[in-house]
Order: structure tokens, then sequence, then C-alpha cells
């Protein structure tokens, strides 16, 4: 079996470790819950589901970085992305690429560092 070559793997990672930028800021505040947060985020959904949202951001984040657990976490993220997709386009606030362009960075970073996820989803040469 040919190793992954460094870049990609090095790649891979970087592009894992960037949803640290997205998913670590949002799970924060929906758990901590700091001044005026609640407000500005009962506009839109109830108050008491912002910690539960926040500890399943986290979560998935979490499973998504571990090895053993990357396929669950890669496909729960994905599910709870969608429905982040769902929520911006019934808002119709023109910010549904965004979960888009997430999604598909997080699925590339684990397919530049995982052989497994390589092999299932091959890509054709020429």
């Amino acid at each position: 079996m040919d190793p992954i070559p460094k870049w990609q793997r090095v790649t891979g990672w970087a592009l894992s470790g960037l949803l640290a930028v997205v998913f670590l800021p949002s799970a924060f505040f929906k758990i901590a819950q700091p001044e005026g947060f609640i407000e500005e985020w009962s506009k839109t959904y109830p108050a008491p589901s912002a910690l539960p949202l926040g500890v399943i951001e986290l979560a998935t984040f979490v499973l998504y970085l571990v090895p053993r657990t990357r396929y669950l976490g890669g496909l729960l993220m994905l599910a709870y992305l969608g429905g982040a997709v769902a929520t911006h386009v019934h808002a119709n606030d023109g910010k549904f690429f965004v979960p888009v362009v997430v999604g598909a960075t997080a699925w590339l970073g684990l397919y530049l560092r995982d052989r497994k996820l390589r092999a299932l989803v091959p890509f054709a040469a020429g």
C-alpha cells in the first residue's frame, strides 16, 4: 500500500484543524452564553436550544478529530451542517453556502489524511 504523501497528510490535518475556527467559538458561545448572546439567539431559535446545540457541535468536532471516531464525527458533523444549510435557506439570508463550504472542508481534510476513505471514494485517474 502506497503511503499518503506527507504534504497531503499535513494539508488534511491543517484543513481539519481549520474547522476549530468555526466549531469552537460557535460551541463556546452556545455553552457559555455570555451576556447578550441569548437575546440575539432567541430571535431565530428558542433560548433553551443553545446549550444542547453547543454540546453537539463540540462533541462532533472532537469525534471528527479522534482517529478512532473520525467517520462517526464526520457523518454527525455533516448532518449538523445539513441542518445549518436548511436554517439559512429557511431564513432566506443567503448564507447557506457557509455550512456547505465547512462540510466540504471537513471531508476534504479527512480524505487527504485517511487511507480508508480514499479506498472507499477513489478518484479515477485520467
